[in-house]
């Protein structure tokens, strides 16, 4: 009976061969999927990367805790005191920036409050040369050192990140939530990354040591030759740790500005660039040691007007037993320091301590003074392209620690660079 059944014409849908249009979208679909995978696995691997350059600060964090009864409670919670260290160790890749008899000392040290409400940021610079308390602090090797009325950056020698955070929070009462260290090959590479920053030099630079030589006028730094900007005393101004400081303070808003206005965070390949430059130097408490932790504080920063970011140094003047050395000036220190604490608005400072420039303070580079001027200097966003400060942004006015004759210099120096008076 079966034999007298005939198929029907044509072979039966199981058997027919697939239609090319229909091979050609799964093989599309195929590839798409290996594509994606592929892709994802790409970015994993270089967000691996990046997060794993970021080192863990772990023996920091655990000798705060040992001292935690010791430490300020915070009375903001949700403003953020972040210390930002940078090493002048000498070991590794530091080693050709100069010879090292096998200590390390903070080269700069900056304490960044963000408000509560992340409307404003203030930088205050701490001179490594001021005389400050330190207290008993734990070597690396386990032993202790004795407190002691030392010059700041001494605290790092002692005890690393650790001794200088709890030295920053004796001076000021301020509870540091995190901190940050960079060592100095992870700065030459995040301006390389970012192209080099353009600065302006009213007059010659040659500092040997500082292995810098760089003619007057406007000049775009590499990162070898930034390193020595920010770092050089003797070949630029009076040669003081103020002048310094307020090169870097200008340095590094020169530096952000240029991150923002040349759109390089939207820019996925010198995002790259810039972001391994930055993870691969820092060494950082468990808050901040991963990519994710510093894209958050990133995000929450984003919105913070230019004018409302501003860097100054801590009100300092000459020691009165040692003029290399500095102190605080009273009462602007503690006032400065209390509203830091309360996340309220940074105080002018005092007349006396503005008078304490002398008459004779003019700005002779960029961020700097000339010798008799060691009132507190300050420096915000509204720095020039060409490296000079400006007037506060959006007040038209001198900042509060500008000295009365920076104007006509400052002006001379912008017709340097080709900039209007």
């Amino acid at each position: 009976m079966n034999a007298d059944v005939t198929e029907p014409e044509g072979a039966r849908p199981a058997d027919l061969p697939l239609r090319p249009r229909r091979r050609w979208l799964r093989w599309t679909a195929l590839g798409a999927s290996v594509v994606v995978l592929g892709a994802a696995g790409a970015v994993w691997a270089l967000y691996s990367r990046l997060d794993g350059n970021i080192r863990t600060d772990v023996e920091t964090v655990n000798q705060l805790r040992r001292f935690e009864s010791e430490r300020p409670e915070p009375v903001v919670r949700e403003a953020e005191n972040i210390l930002l260290i940078g090493s002048d160790d000498r070991g590794g890749d530091n080693g050709k920036y100069g010879r090292d008899n096998g200590t390390q000392r903070s080269d700069t040290t900056i304490l960044l409050h963000l408000s509560a409400d992340r409307s404003s940021a203030t930088g205050v610079s701490i001179p490594r040369d001021l005389m400050v308390e330190i207290p008993e602090c734990e070597r690396p090797d386990g032993t202790t050192t004795g407190a002691r009325f030392a010059q700041f950056n001494w605290a790092f020698q002692f005890g690393g990140a650790g001794c200088t955070i709890r030295t920053v929070e004796k001076l000021t009462g301020i509870r540091v939530d995190h901190h940050v260290v960079v060592d100095f090959a992870g700065f030459t590479k995040l301006v390389d990354a970012v192209g080099g920053v353009e600065v302006c030099l009213a007059e010659p630079v040659d500092d040997p040591d500082a292995q810098l030589s760089l003619d007057a006028g406007p000049q775009t730094l590499d990162g070898e030759q930034a390193l020595g900007y920010v770092r050089t005393r003797k070949g630029i101004g009076d040669g003081s740790d103020t002048q310094r400081m307020a090169r870097q303070q200008e340095f590094l808003s020169l530096l952000v500005r240029k991150v923002h206005d040349e759109g390089i965070l939207t820019d996925p390949g010198r995002l790259y660039s810039v972001l391994d430059a930055v993870t691969s130097s820092l060494t950082a408490d468990p808050g901040l040691d991963s990519l994710a932790e510093l894209y958050d504080l990133a995000d929450s920063v984003r919105g913070i007007p230019a004018d409302r970011v501003r860097f100054m140094t801590a009100p300092r003047q000459p020691y009165t037993y040692d003029p290399n050395r500095d102190e605080l000036v009273q009462p602007d220190a503690d006032r400065l320091f209390t509203a830091l604490r309360n996340d309220e608005p940074v105080p002018e400072p005092s007349s006396e301590a503005t008078a304490s420039q002398g008459p004779d303070a003019e700005t002779t580079g960029p961020g700097t003074t000339a010798p008799g001027s060691p009132s507190p200097t300050e420096s915000g966003t509204g720095v020039s392209r060409a490296g000079f400060a400006t007037p506060d942004a959006g007040t038209g006015t001198p900042g509060p620690t500008a000295s009365p004759s920076s104007g006509a210099r400052a002006s001379a120096a912008g017709s340097l660079c080709g900039r209007a008076g």
